[in-house]
């Protein structure tokens, strides 16, 4: 069985390094998601009685919905794919702290600064040049971090919605959404806790 994702030691200085921040979510992703079909299809029991030559004498559309037994998805869910959807909402929760908390180690405070004070200082003729005007303050790297979970949450609602929409339909499951089984498997892990 896939391993679950694990959760990277988390730092502001790991959010701040998007390399790093989306390393870990694409590899996560990769080694669950994105591979959904191949890990259910790891979970059909082989035959049960044995090759059976008269097996090939008929061409057979190759049928995906071979059933899965309900303990191996229900295992699989509970130690691999929901596991792996936590380590991700952790980050994802832990960066949108870190990109909504003040950034007294930002290193380009004092060049904005200095940009800023550089645009109040310049004389701007709008009849010479009328783009003159414009300026673009470089963003905070809080405000970038900000972006890129934006963007990365919505890249998790998508993924997470294709991959449950397989689970589903391979394992048979209820008519619970994505959110809601991951929100149901917290609540059951916490209560164990």
């Amino acid at each position: 069985m896939t391993e679950p994702s694990r959760q990277p030691h988390l730092t502001p200085q790991f959010c701040f390094s998007t390399v790093a921040l989306r390393d870990f979510l694409r590899i996560s992703r990769g080694a669950i998601d994105d591979s959904i079909t191949q890990n259910l299809n790891a979970l059909v029991t082989p035959a049960q009685s044995g090759f059976d030559p008269s097996s090939t004498s008929v061409r057979i559309p190759r049928a995906s919905n071979r059933p899965i037994d309900p303990r191996a998805c229900q295992e699989f869910k509970d130690k691999v794919l929901l596991p792996s959807w936590q380590a991700r909402s952790d980050v994802l929760t832990y960066c949108a702290y870190v990109a909504t908390s003040p950034d007294p180690d930002d290193p380009e405070v004092g060049l904005r600064a200095a940009e800023t004070e550089r645009n109040r200082e310049r004389v701007v003729d709008e009849r010479l040049d009328p783009y003159s005007a414009r300026y673009f303050p470089r963003e905070p790297r809080t405000e970038s971090l900000a972006n890129l979970l934006r963007q990365e949450r919505s890249v998790e609602s998508i993924v997470r919605s294709r991959t449950w929409g397989l689970v589903r339909e391979r394992c048979g499951d209820n008519f619970q959404s994505a959110e809601e089984a991951l929100n149901k498997w917290r609540g059951e892990r916490e209560s164990k806790a």
